[in-house]
């Protein structure tokens, strides 16, 4: 955080001071005491299980120099009325002042699968070109957003944002704390479906985003999903598309080598570019694509960000992350989230990797409402098209997969059930696939495998 007084914070959240006004925030803002560090500031969220008033004698301890809280406690702070509403207001403030002085640009990424790699991706290309800024993990709700917008500091010259949302009006709020420069949106899908109320839902809530740039903004949009490209007539901003029939053009076949990373060719503003992105699966030539849209539209050559995908390799946990066990069989651990195109992107990364002799362990896929029973059925089926070899379906919940993939399809009751029924006849020669949705918190299933 750019250093911030307590009279500053005070001023720019409504909170009323305890403590030394002229007292300094110069570390980032936390809501997590064990991650405070020396002159943060510590975010005191009453939650669910526990109320992080109860901790900040603890991130005192561990140098946090005041906190944001309701209620009298230990140490400066400032007292607010609701904490997350306040920490938005202060990035909002925080990030203000930064643009003001320095010039910072901000790239937001959302859409229904994909935005923490593509944030990711976008990332990596832009720290060659100035100190970047981006979500750890898929910080990207009311909390992630501010918190990571005020682990900016003056040197920041990009700061690269994850937007989710859970119904509309969520994105819009959160562009209301951080208005974007770049605007991408991937796509429209049935993660959150259920939630949303069908996909044309899905697709106001994400068109948000696009909403929020002003006419000096650039909205990247993804050329090959209607409900994403139809976004182009709800924005002030300059389009960019990307896909197979974008600015930032897919051309030709994706082709993966035998790590499983994909090969293939773009084309942007006329001239060809070979493209290799060192990380599990065809469908980052799709994320890498809108990578190269967002950031050409900052103006980063697009020979420079062919190059930098060249290193890129994954970062976020549990997301297409390839481990090796004792054995010599290889874990994929994609369980972070599952929605039913990113369960089928994943089956047809695995069926490239291991022809005949992959195992899938998959759990249930949440928020798809009433559609969730035929698209887990789906995914079995898909599964056993395309030469999977098992397909364990973890919980009652996920039961339909098994359905799905007939023969070769078995239903367990549970995370100890899957890992015992996998290790039985677990070669050397197997590649391991478990994905679900977080809450089925299958990377226990991985985590089993490789260290059992």
């Amino acid at each position: 955080m750019i250093r911030t007084t307590l009279a500053q914070i005070a001023a720019a959240t409504g909170g009323r001071i305890i403590g030394d006004d002229t007292l300094a925030v110069e570390g980032p803002a936390v809501v997590d005491s064990r991650r405070a560090v020396a002159g943060s500031l510590f975010v005191a969220v009453p939650g669910e299980h526990v109320d992080g008033h109860d901790f900040v004698r603890t991130a005192l301890e561990a140098g946090a120099v005041a906190s944001l809280a309701t209620r009298e406690v230990p140490g400066p702070h400032v007292l607010v009325d609701e904490p997350v509403h306040a920490l938005g207001r202060l990035a909002t403030d925080r990030l203000a002042d930064l643009r003001s002085s320095s010039g910072l640009d901000v790239v937001a990424v959302t859409g229904s699968q994909g935005k923490t790699s593509v944030k990711d991706l976008v990332s990596h290309v832009l720290a060659a070109h100035g100190p970047t800024v981006a979500p750890e993990g898929s910080f990207n709700n009311e909390l992630g957003v501010p918190l990571t917008i005020l682990r900016a500091d003056a040197d920041t010259a990009h700061l690269v944002l994850e937007m989710g949302a859970r119904g509309i009006g969520h994105i819009a709020t959160l562009c209301a704390i951080a208005p974007p420069d770049v605007a991408v949106v991937l796509n429209v899908g049935t993660a959150h479906a259920g939630e949303f109320g069908g996909l044309d839902r899905t697709a106001q809530a994400k068109g948000e985003l696009v909403e929020a740039l002003d006419a000096d903004g650039v909205a990247v949009l993804n050329a090959d999903d209607e409900r994403v490209a139809a976004m182009a007539a709800r924005t002030r901003g300059r389009v960019v598309t990307f896909g197979r029939g974008g600015d930032v053009r897919l051309v030709g076949d994706v082709t993966l080598d035998g790590l499983g990373h994909p090969h293939f060719a773009l084309e942007v503003a006329g001239e060809r570019f070979d493209v290799t992105v060192p990380q599990l699966g065809e469908h980052h030539a799709m994320n890498a694509a809108a990578a190269v849209a967002a950031t050409t539209a900052l103006g980063v050559p697009a020979a420079d960000v062919v190059a930098a995908l060249a290193g890129a390799h994954a970062v976020s946990p549990m997301r297409m992350e390839s481990h090796r066990a004792a054995n010599g069989a290889v874990v994929v651990n994609d369980a972070y989230n599952a929605n039913p195109e990113s369960m089928a992107a994943a089956l047809r990364t695995l069926a490239g990797l291991a022809p005949g002799r992959g195992i899938a362990v998959l759990g249930e896929m949440l928020e798809l409402g009433e559609e969730s029973p035929e698209q887990h059925h789906r995914i079995g089926r898909l599964a056993a098209d395309l030469g999977i070899a098992r397909v364990i379906a973890v919980g009652p919940a996920a039961a339909e997969i098994a359905r799905g993939a007939g023969s070769v399809g078995e239903a367990v009751a549970d995370v100890g059930a899957a890992v015992e029924a996998v290790s039985a006849s677990l070669g050397a020669d197997d590649v391991v696939l478990v994905k679900a949705s977080r809450g089925a918190r299958l990377e226990r299933v991985a985590d089993a495998l490789l260290h059992d």
